[in-house]
C-alpha cells in the first residue's frame, strides 16, 4: 500500500515497535492498517454528529391516563418505560397500547401536535451515541441504527460522548415542531467543535434526518458553517419524500412484520406530521403520474385534498400543508456534501386497490427503482444543490444496497471514515 513507504524513512527500530504495538493492539487487519497509517502520517480526526431519521430515535412514555383502550393496558406507571422501539409490545392485544401511547394529537388552530392526555414523551440520549446505536435498549439486533459505524469509529480511538455524538428527536414531527431541537443541534456541534480543539465536526444523517439537516443549515449563518462544520454525509436521504408514505396513510405500513396488522398501527403512523412531511413532493413528481389508484379514482400530487378527504383524514391535510414550505425550500445547506444512497432496489413506485374496501384493504404494489423505502428520484434531490451552493457537492450511489443496509455497508463506513480522518 502507498503509505506503506513512508516506512523506509524511518529508524528499523521505530517501525518494528510501530507494528509490534498494532498487531498486539488491534482485533483485525484493516485496523492495524488504519492505525498504523494515523500514527506514521497524523491526520485531524473529525468530530462526528449522527443525525438520524424517521423511527431513529428511542422514545420512552410515563402514564397517568384516566383510560386503557384495552384491558391489557397500563394507565399509569412510576417512571418512564421504553415505548420505541420496544420489541415486547409489538404483539397483538398490547400492540393496541402502544399505538394509544404512541399517536399524537393535532391541534388545527394551533397547528401542532401533542402527546395523548395523560401521556409523558422524552427522547433520550441527547449527545451521546447509545440511544442511535441501538433502538432498543436491549441491544436486539433487528433494532441495531447507527451501531457499525460508532463501533468501527471507536475501533479508531474515537470516544463516544466526545467526538461521537447523537443528536436523536422525536421524529414523529417535522421541521416545523422541531425549533427547540434545532436549538439544542446548534449547541451540541459548538460544544463537540471546542472540546475537540476547534476542530469542525462532520454531520452524519440518515433518511428524514437529510432534509431536516438541509433546512437546519439553511437557517445559520454561512460564518458558523464555514467555522463548525467539516461535511456533511447523507445516506438515503429522502429529499423529496417517497410513494411509501401514502401507502401508509391509505392502508397503514407493517414495515415487513408479518404478525402486525398495518390497519392496527394506522392510527399511530397518520398522526405523525412527519409522514405528511415525506409525501411525495411536486419538485419531484408530476401532476400527470398516477401515485393512488382505486376502482373510482386516480390520485396525483395535485390530488392530496381528494385523497385525504377519501380516506376519512382531512387532518392529514392540514399537517400537509403545514410541512410542504419546508419541503419546497431548496435553499442548500452551504456545506460540502456527500451524498451516498443505495439504488436498484425494488420500491413502491405506486399503489393499487382492485377491489373495493378503499382504504381499509391492503393495495396491490407497483415497483420502481430505489433502495426499498425511498424512490431513486427522490434520493438523488441532493443533486440539486449543485449550482446553487459554491461548496462541492459529491453523489455516491451503490446499487443494489437497500435503505437501512447502508448504514452497515463497507462502502458507507469507509467513505464516512475518509471525510472523518481527512484522507
Amino acid at each position: 500500500m502507498w503509505f506503506l513507504r513512508g516506512l523506509c524513512k524511518l529508524p528499523t527500530v521505530w517501525v518494528a515497535a510501530v507494528c509490534l504495538h498494532f498487531v498486539v493492539h488491534c482485533a483485525d487487519t484493516a485496523t492495524i492498517v488504519e492505525r498504523l497509517r494515523n500514527t506514521i502520517f497524523p491526520t485531524t480526526n473529525h468530530p462526528i454528529i449522527f443525525v438520524p431519521g424517521d423511527g431513529g430515535s428511542q422514545v420512552q412514555a410515563k402514564l397517568n391516563k384516566t383510560f386503557a383502550v384495552h384491558y391489557l393496558c397500563e394507565k399509569t406507571t412510576l417512571d418512564f418505560f421504553d415505548l420505541w422501539v420496544n420489541l415486547e409490545l409489538m404483539v397483538p392485544y398490547v400492540l393496541d397500547c402502544w399505538v394509544d401511547n404512541m399517536r399524537l394529537v393535532y391541534n388545527n388552530v394551533t397547528r401542532t401536535t401533542s402527546p395523548p392526555p395523560g401521556v409523558e414523551i422524552r427522547i433520550p440520549g441527547f449527545g451521546n451515541t447509545s440511544t442511535v446505536e441501538w433502538l432498543d435498549p436491549s441491544m436486539v439486533s433487528p433494532t441495531a441504527y447507527f451501531t457499525k459505524i460508532v463501533e468501527e469509529f471507536v475501533s479508531l480511538g474515537y470516544q463516544r460522548g466526545v467526538n461521537l455524538r447523537g443528536a436523536p428527536y422525536d421524529f414523529r414531527k417535522a421541521p416545523n415542531e422541531l425549533g427547540e431541537y434545532f436549538d439544542k443541534l446548534q449547541g451540541l456541534v459548538e460544544e463537540t467543535y471546542q472540546i475537540n480543539g476547534a476542530v469542525p465536526v462532520v454531520l452524519v444523517c440518515h433518511s428524514m434526518g437529510c432534509p431536516n439537516l438541509r433546512y437546519f443549515l439553511s437557517q445559520r449563518p454561512q460564518a458558523w458553517k464555514d467555522t463548525h462544520i467539516r461535511a456533511l454525509v447523507t445516506l438515503g436521504g429522502a429529499w423529496g419524500g417517497a410513494v411509501k408514505a401514502l401507502k401508509a396513510y391509505a392502508s397503514g405500513e407493517n414495515l415487513g412484520v408479518v404478525v402486525i396488522n398495518p390497519l392496527t398501527v394506522r392510527p399511530e403512523q397518520r398522526s405523525a406530521p412527519s409522514l405528511a412531511y415525506m409525501m411525495p413532493d411536486r419538485l419531484f413528481w408530476n401532476s400527470s403520474e398516477v401515485l393512488v389508484s382505486t376502482l373510482t379514482a386516480n390520485y396525483t400530487i395535485a390530488d392530496y385534498y381528494r385523497f385525504f378527504k377519501d380516506i376519512g383524514f382531512l387532518d392529514g391535510y392540514d399537517m400537509y400543508k403545514d410541512t410542504r414550505p419546508y419541503m419546497l425550500d431548496t435553499t442548500p445547506p452551504g456545506v460540502e456534501v456527500h451524498c451516498l444512497h443505495g439504488r436498484n432496489v425494488s420500491t413502491i413506485e405506486r399503489i393499487e386497490y382492485h377491489n373495493k374496501g378503499f382504504p381499509d384493504i391492503q393495495p396491490v404494489v407497483v415497483y420502481g427503482d430505489g433502495d426499498g423505502t425511498v424512490n431513486l428520484r427522490s434520493l438523488q434531490g441532493c443533486l440539486n444543490f449543485r449550482g446553487l451552493q459554491k461548496e462541492k457537492v459529491f453523489v455516491k450511489p451503490l446499487d443494489n444496497v437497500e435503505h437501512m443496509a447502508i448504514l452497515y455497508e463497507r462502502a458507507s463506513i469507509d467513505y464516512i471514515k475518509a471525510i472523518a480522518l481527512g484522507h
